[in-house]
């Protein structure tokens, strides 16, 4: 067992704000969180020379991020992966969700069985790959977005079966448009194997909206974005999922994707218990701007800003860290509220809330340090220092 002393720091645990506090760690693990009184000797101890108290929170957890670094899920290349997990703890992010984007089905096989061989040997010197959001194929072509258009079909069982198959059954989370599995055979098949089904890229109406909820779609793939939007005759994807307290939604919060105000109104709507906030980046975080690709897709990146080669919003290259510091500026809320929705509202709709999304005893020791300005200091990945 090793204990860490972080000096001049307070630590966001489960039962409250702990201050100058020591982790005992031990098989990848929080033993327990003291402060340095209350231990007898310490191992390692690390000083932080802020002017104010510098804040240890739980690693951000990312359910959709499709690159960074110039690396994409989609290259089909365990070196892509490798690249994302070692660039992503910069920004705070422990554990994520290898996003796919529609493609030929060739090319998504390849994807989906290089994450699983990456996943089986993954070690704890980068974020943490916990299994697949499958983006597409099972979309509307209307609401498209970056999605290529011509790889877009109805939903269907056996080409998922097949993408489960490849993954090793590592898809966690599907977006898909229920509009276009009009017989739920696709959305019941996910449910029965405890896979989130996700409400997006859709033109579903109010009542489509209704009866998808009442088949057990329970998540919204990045509000507002690709989806029908609210009009006083029909409240859209975007209406039910602000109305639906059945749904969890994801949120891009770059002020590019989703304007403040709007941010706000679904904060207001939601509540910090029932959004996430995700980057949905792309290959270019991190990098500096120019020409990229995505999906097979020429992107210009700009002022923070992806598109495609017709202005059509391509992903981002939002950092988590600074989508945490813009829902604190956009909303008012606090930093704990604002922190959960990167952490424990991930890990609780992704049903491993038991080992990752808050610190306390018995947990995975992921955890970020973030400066009083939310820069990221240091971060953890199951105890080890991988960034900092």
């Amino acid at each position: 067992m090793k204990s860490i002393f972080f000096n001049n720091a307070i630590l966001y645990s489960e039962a409250g704000k702990i201050k100058e506090p020591v982790i005992l760690i031990k098989n990848n693990q929080i033993m327990s969180i003291k402060t340095k009184s209350e231990v007898a000797s310490i191992d390692e101890e690390v000083r932080f020379n802020e002017s104010e108290p510098v804040a240890i929170v739980p690693g951000f957890i990312d359910i959709h991020i499709h690159g960074a670094a110039g690396a994409d899920v989609m290259d089909g290349e365990a070196g892509a992966l490798h690249t994302m997990r070692t660039a992503l703890p910069a920004e705070g992010t422990t554990s994520f969700l290898a996003t796919t984007i529609t493609q030929q089905p060739e090319a998504k096989l390849q994807a989906l069985k290089v994450v699983k061989e990456v996943i089986l040997q993954q070690d704890n010197r980068g974020a943490e790959i916990l299994g697949v959001h499958l983006e597409g194929p099972f979309i509307s072509k209307k609401r498209a977005g970056a999605q290529p258009a011509e790889f877009i079909q109805q939903a269907d069982t056996a080409l998922f079966q097949a993408f489960q198959e490849a993954s090793g059954h590592y898809i966690k989370l599907v977006t898909m448009a229920p509009e276009e599995d009009p017989s739920g055979k696709l959305i019941s098949l996910l449910c029965d194997q405890q896979i989130i089904a996700s409400i997006g890229h859709s033109d579903a109406t109010y009542d489509e909206m209704v009866e998808a909820i009442e088949k057990g779609m329970n998540h919204v793939t990045h509000l507002f974005n690709g989806m029908k939007g609210v009009h006083h005759r029909d409240l859209g994807v975007a209406g039910a999922a602000l109305l639906h307290d059945e749904l969890n939604t994801e949120l891009i919060v770059d002020g590019i994707h989703v304007s403040p105000p709007v941010v706000k109104l679904a904060y207001k709507s939601k509540g910090p218990d029932k959004l996430i906030l995700i980057t949905d980046a792309m290959r270019a975080k991190g990098l500096a701007e120019g020409e990229f690709t995505l999906g097979g897709q020429k992107v210009s990146v700009k002022h923070d800003r992806a598109t495609l080669e017709d202005g059509t919003l391509a992903g981002s290259v939002l950092k988590m860290n600074d989508a945490i510091k813009n829902m604190m500026i956009f909303t008012g809320c606090s930093l704990e509220e604002a922190v959960q929705m990167a952490t424990l509202n991930p890990a609780r709709q992704l049903r491993i809330d038991d080992r990752k999304g808050s610190l306390a005893a018995g947990k995975d020791a992921d955890f970020t340090v973030l400066s009083p300005d939310m820069t990221v200091l240091q971060t953890y990945v199951m105890g080890e220092k991988v960034f900092g």
